[in-house]
């Protein structure tokens, strides 16, 4: 399903003459868009409306894993745990196989790790396998944990410390080769079955059966009446309902090259001092990254469009890090940085680590179904929760809910995935099935070389997210489509070939 800006004016003005819906939903991130599959694959007629772009806020400020909940067993909260690896394992399996891998992640056992705590990791690592099996995780997607020598630690992550290592070890969980490509995967695919997508949208005089929808491109609004109103806004879900009350955490990640690490394949996970449930991931990412992080510091006051991370973040990431590293990161090895918002429910008081990522639905006092909290992993189950919510709210004549068996453009299993072979390992990561339409489609010069030298980005791959992933601008882009803009150099790089396109790609979609 190609999304485009030809393809936004003809909804736009269809949605115009046709104003009523059956159930609109307001927020492009990840919770957002799997509404609206979820919504349309029921045979409802969905509007998604999203002010920026798919993906601008949370839902792309991610570890970029799939976590199979095994930090919520530490903490004694089962049902999320479980549901975890339960949703881990459909996006694995059905879903997004082509989005997401398996990524072992190792802890050293080196002098800091006393064996009473390698015996509690050991034993988390077990019950995380008890929960993988249990949600019908396969041992071939899925490997079970293992202890590892010293030799075969530092084969999957060079850095580690050597002086008195006696091994490691080694779990797996799912790793998101992008969290951004997944919600325009979902936006597409709710696209496909019949959902009207818009980014550039603004709900405003939000009600539950209603909202003026305002073209920020255009100043043009429409007045939309809905039987049914979602607001799937995260961090900014008090702005459509004043009535939700939210306490926003922030997580911090550093980026780094990952020759600085010496090219791990696996996660190195660092316990962090004093807590038997929080770590600090060194992460193996795209484009010959490190992401190392992650915070979780309390975020009150107004929402910013961009997080920052503060600089006793950078400060603690490092460091922590650094207790299991051979040679000390720095600051000077810190290509980038970026902080996301996790749309926490206020539950009172306390550490925000401690508060619960469970989910809610809330009807507020204008009949707004608003859902908040949860994570990334179990969006699909966010999004059947709401849906299942409105349909009962408001008598939706609806099917029951049919995402689980529902595979993502690109995904290996539908019929439009295309043989792969001959191609870049980087663009099969990103587009899996798809791949090669990006290419065949390419009318750009030199459609697989990169888009800079050292970045293998193709520029096939550039006009695609123009003319079929609904790229509006370069940031959308450099920050979205590609993640070339978490690294401010490289995006000055490349940013005169990726103007280029975009102008000449915009030109032949309008």
């Amino acid at each position: 399903m190609k999304l485009d800006a030809a393809g936004r004016a003809r909804d736009l003005d269809a949605l115009a003459a046709q104003p009523t819906v059956d159930l609109l939903v307001i927020g492009g991130g990840v919770t957002g868009t799997g509404a609206a599959l979820d919504a349309a694959a029921r045979g409802l007629r969905v509007v998604l409306v999203e002010a920026r772009d798919w993906a601008f806020g949370t839902s792309r400020w991610s570890s970029k894993l799939v976590h199979g909940g095994l930090r919520y067993l530490a903490s004694g909260r089962i049902g999320v745990a479980r549901e975890s690896a339960v949703e881990r394992g459909i996006l694995m399996t059905t879903t997004a196989p082509h989005l997401v891998r398996p990524l072992p992640t190792v802890v050293p056992l080196l002098p800091s790790i006393g064996r009473k705590q390698a015996a509690l990791i050991r034993a988390g690592f077990a019950a995380g396998d008890l929960l993988r099996v249990s949600a019908r995780t396969p041992a071939r997607v899925l490997p079970a944990a293992r202890r590892v020598d010293a030799a075969e630690a530092r084969r999957l992550a060079p850095a580690i410390a050597s002086e008195g290592l006696r091994g490691g070890l080694v779990a797996y969980d799912g790793q998101l080769i992008d969290d951004a490509r997944l919600v325009v995967a979902l936006a597409r695919t709710a696209a496909e079955r019949g959902a009207t997508v818009l980014t550039r949208v603004r709900a405003e005089d939000v009600t539950g059966t209603s909202a003026r929808l305002v073209d920020t491109l255009t100043g043009a609004s429409t007045t939309v009446t809905a039987r049914a109103v979602v607001s799937a806004a995260g961090v900014w879900a008090g702005d459509v309902d004043p009535s939700v009350r939210l306490r926003p955490s922030r997580g911090t990640h550093l980026v780094l090259d990952a020759a600085a690490l010496g090219h791990p394949t696996a996660s190195i996970t660092v316990p962090v001092p004093g807590s038997i449930s929080r770590f600090v991931f060194a992460m193996p990412e795209q484009l010959g990254r490190v992401y190392l992080g992650l915070t979780d510091e309390d975020a009150p006051g107004p929402i910013p469009d961009e997080p920052q991370p503060a600089d006793h973040e950078i400060d603690f990431l490092l460091a922590t890090a650094n207790q299991a590293l051979g040679r000390a990161l720095t600051r000077a090895d810190v290509l980038g940085t970026y902080a996301g918002l996790r749309p926490l429910v206020d539950t009172g008081g306390g550490e925000t680590a401690d508060v619960s990522r469970e989910h809610a639905v809330t009807t507020g006092p204008n009949g707004i179904i608003s859902i908040i909290g949860g994570k990334l992993t179990t969006y699909r189950q966010m999004a059947e929760d709401v849906v299942d919510a409105a349909v009962a709210l408001a008598g939706l004549p609806a099917g029951p809910c049919v995402t689980r068996s529902i595979p993502l453009v690109g995904a290996p299993a539908r019929f439009d995935s295309a043989p792969t072979a001959g191609l870049p390992a980087s663009l099969v990561a990103r587009h899996g099935g798809l791949a090669r339409e990006v290419v065949e489609t390419a009318t750009v010069p030199g459609p697989l070389e990169p888009i800079a030298p050292g970045i293998d980005v193709t520029r096939a791959e550039i006009e695609y997210a123009v003319t079929h992933e609904g790229a509006l601008d370069v940031a959308d882009v450099l920050d979205r489509r590609t993640r070339i803009g978490l690294v401010p150099a490289d995006a000055e790089r490349v940013r005169p070939a990726v103007d280029e396109i975009v102008e000449a790609a915009l030109i032949n979609t309008r």
